[in-house]
């Protein structure tokens, strides 16, 4: 498998040869760093990423995890949790053909705001950060 994806500009692309392992995530956290009620993710070992062109800026999101973005355009673009370095997640939305990578749980699920619905039939998993 092999995936494309990269910012809104376009100064920033990549290329992931892995099959993601995609969620939808409802905590705090995400929501505020992508300005919408959840975000969803794909996660990949990091040797499957590779950076083409440019690399995303980094800023710390929280005292546990770091986010890459794209500097000239502000896409978000990665999470970095500090306790797996071994993977990344990518935002679905950054990916050329998102249609592909369909959500298969759902994290953060007691944080769900209470009119989001999607993906109410996928298993749950918590997380106890909360900001």
């Amino acid at each position: 498998m092999e995936l494309n994806g990269g910012c809104l500009c376009g100064r920033i692309r990549f290329n992931v040869t892995s099959e993601p392992r995609v969620h939808y995530c409802h905590c705090d956290m995400c929501r505020r760093a992508t300005g919408s009620a959840f975000a969803v993710l794909a996660w990949v070992p990091s040797p499957d990423l590779t950076w083409i062109d440019a690399t995303p800026a980094y800023r710390r999101s929280s005292p546990i995890a770091q986010r890459g973005f794209c500097p000239a355009c502000g896409s978000p673009l990665s999470l970095a949790y500090d306790v797996s370095p071994g993977e990344i997640a990518l935002h679905v939305g950054t990916f050329d053909d998102p249609a592909r990578l369909e959500p298969r749980y759902n994290y953060g699920s007691g944080q769900r705001l209470g009119w989001v619905c999607c993906g109410v039939d996928l298993p749950h998993r918590e997380t106890e950060e909360r900001w």
